[in-house]
């Protein structure tokens, strides 16, 4: 199994997006799995241009000379798809979606009916690669990840993809602080280990191992407080930088 992994957080290796996918893809390892990961800010990705020439008069390449070509060429490649975001105003990262919008020389310009609704044919058939969303936020509630969660389930649908699950872990920046005082943790980042092997191993993620990756770790009342003060120290520390 091939699984193309993005992280579009503008952190890369240094952010909770990565600690999150770090033992995510160390269980698919482990269950066989082939990884490559691509982190999105290294890319030299445009905005696309609307201009409908990878349909039209360069069929399947765009005509902007930059390394969608390479990305798409191993999009195509692979059997699972990782989308690896921290969540930006209940949604992707810029980056991220600029990517994706990037995608549109894999379909052809045709209408067909799929499942009631209309969509463009794939440009090689129906890939039917599986994608799995791995998204970090600050906020505490994991219902918080439900509008990300449905866009990349129509993103899925649109590119004929499945939707395979999406391994989340809100309240991700705090996690140092609550190691510091002593609140476990590492359970949930083992139960993404578990999902990683489970995609390879049994071509699906539990409900129980997702549920324990998101699990809340400390009453909301604790994360608010623990948020505030951190907050109110570094202005504080800020403030005095700037005044004296």
């Amino acid at each position: 199994m091939k699984i193309l992994v993005f992280n579009s957080s503008p952190r890369k290796e240094r952010g909770m997006t990565a600690a999150l996918l770090g033992p995510f893809l160390d269980g698919a390892k482990e269950a066989g799995a082939e990884i490559e990961l691509v982190y999105v800010a290294d890319l030299k990705v445009k905005p696309c241009l609307g201009c409908f020439y990878c349909w039209l008069k360069t069929p399947g390449r765009c005509v902007q000379k930059d390394d969608m070509a390479g990305v798409l060429e191993k999009v195509v490649g692979s059997d699972v798809l990782v989308l690896g975001t921290p969540l930006y105003v209940d949604g992707m990262t810029g980056t991220m979606k600029m990517m994706l919008d990037r995608f549109i020389p894999l379909a052809l310009p045709f209408f067909e009916l799929v499942d009631g609704r209309t969509r463009h044919p794939g440009r090689y058939g129906r890939h039917d690669a599986r994608v799995v969303l791995v998204s970090v936020s600050g906020f505490p509630e994991v219902e918080n990840f439900s509008g990300l969660i449905e866009h990349v389930k129509a993103i899925c649908a649109n590119m004929h993809g499945a939707f395979a699950g999406a391994v989340l872990r809100p309240g991700a920046p705090l996690i140092p602080f609550l190691k510091q005082q002593g609140v476990p943790v590492e359970d949930a980042f083992d139960a993404a280990r578990e999902a990683g092997r489970q995609l390879v191993r049994d071509g699906a993620m539990s409900p129980g191992t997702l549920a324990a990756v998101s699990r809340d770790l400390a009453p909301r009342e604790a994360i608010h407080q623990g948020a505030n003060a951190y907050f109110k120290q570094v202005l504080e520390i800020r403030d005095r930088h700037e005044w004296h």
